[in-house]
């Protein structure tokens, strides 16, 4: 019996080893928590690519992009990351006293957690596929979840979900320490391609695309 390795089989195969790695990749890149930013932003970069006619190659990408996405994305990190993990942990306090207004305080406080979660999201991606200062970068990234509600509900449901399914079925952990983070992201590309296709019909809307964002 022989195997074609141009067959669809096998390059199957090939892919499901190359997100596996990815994956690997990307959680040792975050042991150092500071690197969250960059890490993210290096992910993106390359899951970006390839969702776009599976360009580049996942594994010499990401290495490559860590780099490259060092101070943007360490910087949208702390922009907008830190503030998130804040109202998270405001929520819950408010929410775990009795009474009307520390409910009310405390759904207020992880609404705008989920916002600045999208923002961040939409943040750590822009700094991975387009060529443009950090303020302006921030800015963009704050302004499409109020554009672009639909596919940023999506965009916050996809960690926001599997977090809550391994806090349920914690045995679903061995997935994302396997292959669940970098093919969540892979579908993350799909719907940021579709934001950023739209929002660049309209002038000025986003910076032109970065040069690593061709390769």
């Amino acid at each position: 019996m022989r195997i074609d390795p141009e067959g669809r089989g096998a390059q199957g195969m090939t892919t499901f080893v190359l997100f596996v790695v990815l994956n690997v990749l990307y959680l040792v890149a975050c042991l150092p928590v500071v690197t969250i930013g960059a890490a993210t932003s290096a992910l993106f970069e390359v899951t970006l690519r390839y969702a776009d006619d599976e360009r580049g190659h996942l594994v010499r990408g990401f290495v490559v992009a860590l780099g490259r996405n060092a101070w943007r994305g360490t910087a949208a990190f702390a922009a907008l990351g830190l503030p998130a993990a804040m109202l998270v942990f405001s929520g819950v306090f408010w929410l775990s006293l009795t009474g009307v207004p520390s409910a009310v305080a405390g759904v207020l406080a992880l609404l705008g957690a989920c916002f600045l979660l999208a923002s961040l999201l939409y943040a750590l991606a822009l700094a991975a596929w387009f060529d443009a200062p950090l303020r302006r970068t921030l800015r963009n990234a704050l302004l499409l979840p109020l554009i672009e509600p639909a596919r940023t509900l999506l965009l916050v449901l996809i960690p926001v979900g599997a977090v809550c399914l391994s806090l349920v079925a914690p045995q679903t952990l061995f997935l994302g320490a396997t292959i669940g983070l970098s093919f969540g992201a892979y579908v993350c590309a799909f719907l940021l391609h579709g934001v950023f296709r739209r929002r660049q019909a309209h002038p000025s809307a986003l910076e032109p695309v970065s040069p690593h964002s061709g390769q």
